[in-house]
């Protein structure tokens, strides 16, 4: 099956290319986003929003609909399960976020959310998630797109009947994580499914799950025939992931892994930009996460990672990488 190359479309909006960086809940902030542009990937998601929080005004979630000159194309991401929250939250970013694409959660896993009846809870409830987003359809102008996954557990697989329905009330594009939500990041993403739904279907579908090298993504393309592959956590502390897997899938080679100095300037970068959207404290916290990342499966980073855990300035990070790079690039 020959793999698609170069633009496509979501609605009206240009994509460049066919790697597309995943939603992240507690990651995807404009720091993160502003650090993985620099790879190039076609289009970024952010984490997802509460339709709630934008309903009560809450201003910590009014600050995350704010988007930065060099982020476009960029998908905001919302969750909720009520129509009348959701179509306040999707009119908002429609007239006031400079977002290019509203996607609806429909496949987060974490109880918080399914208890709120959001994310995967939604595959549950076919006819209401029909009419919620035939009304989202309706009350906004930018494309609606949808994430979900393939059901909610082995005995509920409803995707390709669900992704139909979507398609005809005027959704614009699919995400499928190749997982049920019973899974949650455990075991092996079925592709089949995602094969499935790009039969069906006649918008893009973009395919999710276990994507960890460039031969991974140009694998997803040729045995789904998918219009593009999405990354999440295979980017995390390698978002060099994200051009390697442009570049192969438009030239067949890629740029070798980055040295640990690469890797090290990044983790600054990332912290500096972490502390200045959250402040020293906050921002420092978030970065213990990233900094395991970004130093895993380097010689002796459990002693690395240790330190790291505990983090709470910028000059400590600063001073355990530099640490490191004098022990063991000698």
């Amino acid at each position: 099956m020959p793999i698609k190359s170069g633009e496509w479309y979501i609605g009206d909006v240009r994509i460049a290319n066919r790697i597309v960086a995943a939603p992240l809940a507690g990651i995807s902030n404009p720091a993160f986003r502003t650090i993985i542009k620099q790879f190039q990937p076609g289009l970024i998601y952010t984490e997802m929003i509460s339709d709630k929080a934008l309903y009560y005004h809450n201003e910590k979630t009014l600050r995350m609909t704010q988007v930065e000159a060099n982020e476009h194309p960029l998908s905001m991401q919302l969750f909720g399960h009520d129509i009348e929250t959701m179509l306040y939250a999707a009119r908002f970013l429609d007239q006031h976020s400079d977002c290019d694409i509203i996607d609806i959660n429909m496949g987060c896993p974490v109880n918080k959310v399914i208890k709120a009846h959001a994310g995967s809870a939604l595959l549950l409830e076919e006819e209401h998630t029909i009419e919620l987003v035939r009304q989202l359809v309706a009350a906004v102008h930018k494309p609606i797109s949808v994430k979900l996954r393939i059901g909610f557990d082995q005995h509920h697989i409803n995707c390709v009947n669900l992704a139909m329905k979507l398609e005809e009330v005027g959704v614009k594009a699919i995400a499928l994580h190749a997982r049920t939500r019973s899974q949650m990041y455990e075991g092996k993403a079925d592709w089949s499914y995602i094969k499935a739904l790009k039969a069906a279907c006649h918008i893009p579908i973009i395919g999710n799950g276990d994507i960890h090298t460039p031969e991974d993504a140009l694998r997803m393309m040729q045995e789904t025939g998918c219009d593009a592959v999405m990354i999440g956590r295979g980017m995390l502390g390698d978002p060099w992931l994200l051009s390697r897997c442009v570049q192969y899938l438009e030239k067949g080679v890629y740029d070798p892994y980055p040295s640990i100095e690469e890797r090290f300037a990044l983790a600054r970068m990332h912290a500096q930009r972490l502390c200045a959207l959250k402040g020293e404290g906050i921002g420092m916290r978030e970065m213990r996460s990233h900094a395991a990342w970004y130093v895993k499966g380097l010689y002796q980073s459990h002693l690395l990672k240790d330190a790291l855990a505990h983090l709470t300035t910028y000059q400590e990070l600063d001073t355990l990488l530099n640490d490191y790079e004098a022990t063991y690039q000698r």
